[in-house]
C-alpha cells in the first residue's frame, strides 16, 4: 500500500500496490479546510483501515490454523470477542481422555514400576521418548498411586491424633491422684468453696457469675486463674465449678491449696445439686441411649479406619465422634443451666480448653434484645478455613428430617464462651427441643448429624441467638496452626477447640505458651507429675 501527497498538498492518492491504478484519489480545494489537519487525519485513517484489514484476512490466507504469521496471532490474542476467535490448546487430545477415564480400585495393584518421583517420571519420558498417550498412562499410573499413598497417611494421622486426644496423659492422670491423696491427708486441701461469709455471693445477681463444667483439673486451673488475672474487678467475678463425683477430690483440693482471691470459686460436684438428686434426668438417659446405639453400628475406630470408600475429612469426622468428650456429662450439662442455678438471671457459661484475656464484665452490658445465647458466628471472618461453618457443616441435610426444617447456608455459632440469659431461658422450650431432637436421631441410628453436642444445640437454640462480636471468641487453635501468636493475642477469649489441645503433646508448639503462661510450673504438684511448659 502506498501513499502519494502532492507537493502543494492539494492532491492525496492511496494506491494499494506498486503499479496498480488509483483506489482512492482525493482533490482538495482551496477553501477554509486545514491542509495540515486534512492530511494527519487521512494518514490514521489509512494505517488504522490497513490494520484491520491484514487481522480479518490474513488467518483465511494462511490456510494452516495451527501455524498462523505473528499479526495473525496477535489478532487471536487481542481480540477473540470481536473476531469470534477463540484461543486453542496445544495439549493433545489423547491426554485428555486418558486423564478423564474413571479410576479403578486396582487401577495400580501389583504394578512395581510405576515412577515414585517427578524426577524418575521425566527420566523415564525422556529415555524412552514415549508419545503422548504413553506419557499420560504413565503420568495418570504416577497420580494415582501417590493419591492413594496421601489418603492411607492422612488417615493414619487422623487415627493416630484420635488416639491421642482420646488418652488421659500420665502427667494429668497422676496430678489428680496426687491431689486427691492430698484431699485425704491434708485438712487444708478440704476447705469449704467459697467461705461461708462468701455463700450469698452465688445467687446475688449483682456479681458476674461464669460457670465452668470439667473433669480436668489443669484446665479448670487455667481458666480460673486466666479469668481473675485479667479481670478489673476480680472481687466480683464468681466462678461456678461443676465436675463429676470421681475429680470431685481433686478439683477442691487444687482450688483449696491455690485460691484465686479476691475472686470467689465455687466447686460443687454433680450429685451434690438437688434438681439432678430428686429423680430422672434427661441428659443421663439420652447418655444412655446413645452409648447403647453406638456400640451396636459403629464398630469403633478400626472398621472406620478401614473403609476405603469415604474421603479422609468424613473419617476424622467419625473419630471425632467417637471421642469420650462426647458422651461426657460434662459436655451435655449445659442444657441445664436454668435448672442448675434457678437465683440466676444470667451466666456465662465456659469450656475448660478456652483462655481468657481480656476483663469479661463488658459481657453483661451487651443487649441480647430478649434472646437466650449470645454467641460468636462461624460462617463470616478473614480464616476461611474456620469460618466458613454454616449448618450444613454439622446437619446431615440428606436426611428428610433435616432438609425439611433447616436451611443448610444459615450459619452456625461457637459453643466455648456463651452468654446466657437464663430468664428468657426459662420463658421458652429449648430443652425440650433438644432432647426430642437427641430422640430423633437415636431414631435414626444417629444419621442426623456427626458431632456430639453442638448440632442438637444449633437446632435447640434455632431463633434464639444473639450474634456477639467475634473479639469474644477466637476458634481454632486446636485443629489448625494458621492463625498465628500475634493474631491469637489479640483476641478477648481463645478457644482450642480441635484435637490439639494444649495439655497434650500433639498440641502446636507456637500456640500453647498463650496457655501454658497461667500455669506455675515451680509448683509442688505440677513438678512432681513432671508437667512442663513444653
Amino acid at each position: 500500500m502506498q501513499l502519494h501527497i502532492s507537493p502543494s498538498l492539494r492532491h492525496v492518492t492511496v494506491l494499494p500496490a506498486k503499479g496498480v491504478r488509483e483506489f482512492i484519489k482525493v482533490k482538495v480545494g482551496s477553501g477554509r479546510v486545514s491542509y495540515r489537519m486534512l492530511f494527519y487525519s487521512l494518514l490514521f485513517s489509512t494505517f488504522l483501515l490497513r490494520f484491520v484489514f491484514v487481522l480479518s484476512t490474513v488467518d483465511s490466507i494462511d490456510g494452516d490454523h495451527s501455524k498462523c504469521s505473528t499479526i495473525g496471532c496477535l489478532g487471536k490474542r487481542i481480540g477473540p470477542r470481536i473476531l469470534g476467535r477463540r484461543i486453542e490448546s496445544n495439549v493433545p487430545e489423547v491426554i485428555y481422555q486418558i486423564l478423564d477415564e474413571p479410576v479403578r480400585k486396582d487401577e495400580v495393584q501389583g504394578k512395581t514400576d510405576i515412577p515414585q518421583t517427578l524426577e524418575k517420571f521425566m527420566a523415564e519420558m525422556k529415555e524412552g521418548r514415549s508419545d503422548a498417550k504413553t506419557f499420560a498412562l504413565r503420568l495418570r499410573e504416577m497420580v494415582v498411586l501417590l493419591e492413594q499413598r496421601t489418603r492411607t497417611a492422612k488417615i493414619q494421622e487422623y487415627l493416630y491424633r484420635h488416639v491421642a486426644s482420646s488418652s488421659i496423659p500420665k502427667q494429668l492422670h497422676c496430678l489428680a491422684l496426687k491431689l486427691a491423696n492430698e484431699h485425704s491427708n491434708n485438712a487444708a486441701a478440704r476447705l469449704q468453696l467459697p467461705s461461708a461469709e462468701l455463700v450469698p455471693a452465688l445467687v446475688d445477681n449483682s456479681y458476674f457469675h461464669f460457670v465452668l463444667a470439667s473433669d480436668n483439673v489443669l484446665a479448670a486451673s487455667v481458666v480460673g486463674t486466666s479469668l481473675a488475672k485479667n479481670a478489673l474487678r476480680p472481687e466480683k467475678f464468681v466462678l461456678h465449678i461443676i465436675t463429676d463425683r470421681k475429680t470431685y477430690s481433686p478439683m477442691q483440693a487444687w482450688f483449696s491449696l491455690h485460691p484465686l482471691a479476691p475472686a470467689i470459686i465455687e466447686v460443687k460436684a454433680l450429685h451434690q445439686f438437688d434438681w439432678i438428686s430428686k429423680g430422672k434426668v434427661p441428659v443421663l438417659e439420652a447418655m444412655e441411649k446413645d452409648q447403647r446405639v453406638r456400640s451396636q453400628f459403629r464398630g469403633g475406630s478400626s472398621a472406620i479406619v478401614a473403609n476405603n470408600t469415604e474421603k479422609p475429612q468424613v473419617i476424622a469426622a467419625k473419630l471425632q465422634a467417637l471421642s469420650p468428650k462426647y458422651n461426657s456429662l460434662m459436655n451435655h450439662i449445659r442444657i441445664h443451666l436454668p435448672e442448675l442455678f434457678p437465683s440466676l438471671n444470667k451466666v456465662v457459661f465456659l469450656d475448660d480448653d478456652i483462655v481468657i484475656q481480656t476483663d469479661l464484665s463488658p459481657l453483661w452490658d451487651i443487649d441480647m434484645n430478649g434472646k437466650v445465647n449470645g454467641a460468636v458466628e462461624t460462617c463470616r471472618g478473614e480464616d476461611s478455613f474456620v469460618m466458613s461453618k454454616r449448618f450444613k457443616s454439622y446437619l446431615n441435610f440428606s436426611h428428610p428430617l433435616i432438609a425439611k426444617n433447616f436451611d443448610p447456608n444459615e450459619c452456625a455459632w461457637a459453643y466455648g464462651m456463651n452468654i446466657f440469659d437464663l430468664d428468657a431461658w426459662r420463658k421458652t422450650n429449648i430443652s425440650l427441643t433438644y432432647y426430642h431432637w437427641l430422640e430423633e436421631n437415636l431414631k435414626s441410628d444417629l444419621s442426623l448429624w456427626q458431632l456430639g453436642t453442638l448440632p442438637p444445640g444449633l437446632i435447640a437454640f434455632h431463633g434464639h441467638v444473639h450474634v456477639i462480636d467475634p473479639f469474644w471468641h477466637m476458634l481454632g487453635l486446636g485443629y489448625q496452626d494458621n492463625t498465628t501468636l500475634a493474631d491469637a493475642e489479640t483476641a478477648g477469649v481463645i478457644h482450642f477447640n480441635g484435637r490439639a489441645k494444649p495439655w497434650l503433646d500433639i498440641a502446636f508448639p507456637q500456640l500453647r505458651p498463650l496457655w501454658a503462661k497461667y500455669i506455675d510450673f515451680s509448683d509442688k504438684f505440677i513438678k512432681g507429675c513432671h508437667i512442663r511448659a513444653s
